[in-house]
């Protein structure tokens, strides 16, 4: 039985949700501008080398964190177990895997974790215990089902939606979120040699919450993009222009995947890290027994670019950090002539 076909026939509801991600940026203040003053999430919490946000539809203290570093690049991954118990079972497979780093005490937001990284070395913690936002009087809203007033500054963006993350080895990294915490293979690349290239995996109804891709570079523990919601397609257009009138670079989009069917736009924050912003939700998945897509080599243009122009070629080499290797892949890629 195949790692998907086994995570169809026994699901496992442990981890409930991406609840946080953190990226390093070594312009934070710059960094925070352009996630607080243009995609509008509340500042909660500043500290010598730390800077805590959240979108007004995140439930929790904070979604983003974005720590001083030498370059940008991805932090710790946070995510919430469905339960004390859950989470105590899930951090014996961890460590029985290899890849747990042990338990560790809680910090701002997020009670006592166990901490662990996937075979790139990307830096994951699961936790269960958490604090809830703590929203000042004058961003309370009447709306009870929401934590807080829509911000009526730059284009808001509604919640935290997922990661994509760059690996040496798709298969391998996926098979582990799928063997050691019940992630469910949504869609992936598959080309002609069988390697896989990408996966979409997740733990909710969202079409993913982690995704991988292969770095062109080989490295290991890099960082595609972080994603944030909209839902409302329009905002892609708004956003864009905001970020354009204040000159901060527009990659991509709008455009509409064909894998996942979401609309995106893609933009470099100010300390070098990719962000996409997703227009709506793509589609969800309630089958508990969903046959993950398949994508074929020659299906590759169509399931990145549904509607659109082309992706630029940086789309498929940049990440962070940019290390020596990933520097001349990419110097490499745009010396190639262009296909005719």
């Amino acid at each position: 039985m195949s790692h998907e076909q086994k995570a169809a026939a026994e699901p496992l509801h442990e981890v409930a949700m991406l609840a946080a991600t953190e990226i390093y940026s070594p312009c934070r203040r710059d960094s925070v501008d352009f996630f607080s003053k243009i995609l509008g999430m509340y500042i909660v919490r500043e500290d010598a080398n730390a800077t805590y946000l959240r979108s007004y539809e995140d439930p929790f203290a904070y979604s983003l964190k974005i720590t001083d570093g030498t370059q940008a690049g991805p932090g710790l991954q946070s995510f919430r177990a469905h339960s004390q118990a859950a989470l105590e079972r899930r951090a014996e497979v961890l460590e029985a895997s290899g890849l747990g780093d042990g338990w560790k005490a809680g910090e701002f937001g997020h009670g006592k974790a166990y901490h662990f990284r996937t075979p790139d070395g990307h830096r994951m913690k699961l936790f269960f215990d958490v604090d809830y936002a703590v929203v000042a009087e004058k961003d309370r809203t009447t709306l009870r089902n929401r934590p807080s007033k829509r911000p009526a500054q730059g284009i808001p963006v509604r919640r935290l939606d997922h990661i994509n993350l760059l690996c040496s080895n798709v298969t391998t990294n996926k098979n582990m979120m799928i063997d050691t915490l019940g992630f469910r293979l949504s869609e992936h690349i598959v080309m002609d040699d069988g390697n896989e290239i990408a996966a979409w995996t997740r733990v909710t109804n969202l079409v993913h919450d982690v995704a991988f891709m292969l770095d062109a570079a080989g490295e290991k523990g890099r960082l595609h993009h972080v994603a944030f919601w909209y839902g409302i397609p329009q905002h892609l257009m708004d956003v864009a222009e905001l970020c354009v009138q204040e000159g901060i670079k527009v990659e991509a989009g709008p455009g509409k995947h064909g894998i996942s069917q979401a609309l995106f736009l893609y933009v470099i924050e100010p300390g070098g890290n990719r962000v996409e912003l997703f227009g709506d939700a793509g589609y969800l998945i309630f089958d508990p027994t969903w046959k993950p897509v398949t994508w074929t080599q020659d299906e590759v243009q169509t399931g990145i670019m549904w509607v659109g122009a082309d992706l630029p070629q940086d789309f498929f080499v940049y990440g962070t950090p940019i290390l020596e290797a990933a520097s001349a892949a990419e110097e490499t890629r745009q010396s190639e002539p262009a296909e005719a």
